[in-house]
């Protein structure tokens, strides 16, 4: 099964491409964390003892919720999760994250701030696998 923690290049052109005009967006993430946090390839923010993928979790947001509001985002919804009640039986999220930002501008800004790349690590430390879903609202009048 193929994993999913960072954006491709097309990816991200083609995010940039599709809501780049849009407004404020908001970010679902559907996160599944590691049972033991891997920072075998980030020894400077290693812990001095062994942590869950959630726990590092909590340390990325703790380190990223501040230059969120510094960029003028918010988190709207931090949640335990589990099983679809429509969707594939097989698939499982243990924590769902919304996340409101002016612009594709700003969230592109804030995802080069260089006091964010140095303790992004925590998040890829903690997760087995994720989904990140730009979102721009809909009118529901006509």
């Amino acid at each position: 099964m193929e994993k999913h923690i960072e954006a491709s290049h097309e990816a991200g052109r083609k995010f940039y491409q599709d809501f780049h005009d849009k407004g404020r967006i908001v970010m679902l993430n559907l996160l599944r964390f590691k049972s033991v946090a891997d920072y075998s390839q980030l020894a400077s923010l290693k812990p001095e003892k062994e942590i869950s993928g959630e726990e590092a979790y909590q340390l990325y947001m703790d380190y990223t919720e501040p230059l969120l509001n510094k960029a003028g985002s918010r988190v709207l919804f931090y949640g335990s999760s589990g099983s679809f009640l429509i969707g594939p039986e097989q698939e499982k999220w243990d924590a769902v994250l919304l996340v409101e930002h002016e612009s594709v501008a700003k969230f592109m800004a804030f995802a080069q701030d260089e006091v964010y790349l140095k303790t992004a690590g925590h998040r890829t430390a903690a997760l087995e696998d994720s989904r990140l879903l730009p979102i721009s609202e809909l009118s529901t009048t006509k």
